[in-house]
């Protein structure tokens, strides 16, 4: 090869490896980026796993290397180590994302664990447990990603529960932080619309996940340590339940949780998201949450000063029906 083609073919080459890289930081430019916690198994897993098929990049966050390794197999995604109690892992998290130069349009606030049992009988540091993890960990998730968030004017979706409507004996704790969520997203939301950044909360109910296996191996670990003075019966019928699942290698049973992953999409990447999105199986779990959030505004209306007649209650969800789904009232 004589001296005037090597400089051509060193210029070309040249020239395709500047077209290359200039590919590369468009792709990372203009491809949306979602950071979703707790994102090794269950409803993080399959939100993760979908979003990346569409198209999106996806930041999972998972605590154990073993998971991390395997989220870092699918294409579209980059596991981070994540831990949502940890502040220190939070601000690595932060300043990793950062790095990457795609900035990040949505969290998804997803890592959950779950207690259960008599309120009477669980220890304080059962509370602390639930609650560092359920409503400190999007706490801090939120407030340390929200310059990035506000940045692009994207979006905020929390994972909280139909038990965040529902709750029952044994259920207290985890319904007190999924109510507790709920709050949390609603004050959020008008904030954050302040700064053209939208919050929505996606409330599931029983699909598919560890959530219940967890909680069962955690009763196993701690038995020998564990006595309730007045519902001890329930504790060992509940651990009997428990061991029986663990020995049989049992799943968690229920659907899988494609629909909820479709709400998380909606509410991330649609025009027009909603501020709640009810996912549930079946329609017993839709009429049970419903129909608790009337008992609960028929007590509230029920015999004091300012109650509402039956057909003023009507008038006003006819409003509000017509706010949500946008159609005109029959006056206008």
């Amino acid at each position: 090869m004589n001296r005037k083609a090597g400089v051509l073919l060193m210029a070309t080459c040249v020239m395709l490896a500047g077209f290359a890289t200039s590919s590369v930081a468009d792709d990372a430019a203009t491809q949306k980026a979602v950071l979703i916690t707790g994102a090794s198994t269950g409803i993080g897993r399959n939100a993760a796993e979908k979003l990346a098929a569409e198209g999106y990049f996806v930041y999972a966050g998972a605590r154990k290397a073993k998971d991390i390794e395997e989220l870092n197999k699918i294409e579209n995604v980059m596991a981070v180590r994540l831990d949502v109690t940890s502040q220190d892992e939070i601000d690595a998290a932060v300043k990793l994302i950062e790095g990457e130069g795609r900035g990040l349009w949505g969290v998804v606030n997803n890592a959950g664990v779950n207690v259960v049992g008599p309120l009477i009988e669980l220890e304080e540091s059962d509370l602390e447990f639930l609650f560092d993890v359920n409503i400190y960990g999007p706490y801090r998730v939120t407030r340390s990603f929200a310059p990035m968030i506000i940045e692009s004017k994207g979006r905020i979706v929390n994972i909280s529960s139909i038990s965040g409507t529902l709750s029952g004996p044994g259920y207290g704790i985890y319904s007190a932080s999924k109510h507790a969520l709920e709050a949390f997203t609603d004050s959020l939301k008008r904030e954050m619309d302040e700064l053209d950044v939208k919050v929505s909360a996606v409330e599931p109910g029983n699909y598919n996940s560890q959530i219940g296996l967890t909680r069962c191996q955690r009763m196993v670990d701690e038995s020998d340590e564990t006595n309730y003075t007045y519902f001890e019966e329930y504790r060992l019928k509940a651990l009997a339940r428990c061991k029986e699942r663990l020995a049989n290698g049992d799943g968690p049973g229920g659907a899988e949780p494609d629909r909820v992953a479709e709400a998380i999409q909606h509410a991330l990447f649609d025009e027009n998201p909603k501020e709640h999105y009810l996912v549930v199986p079946n329609q017993d779990e839709a009429r049970w949450t419903i129909t608790k959030a009337f008992e609960e505004l028929l007590s509230l209306n029920q015999d004091h000063d300012y109650s509402y007649s039956r057909d003023e209650l009507i008038a006003i969800m006819d409003e509000e029906w017509a706010h949500i789904s946008g159609e005109k009232s029959e006056e206008e």
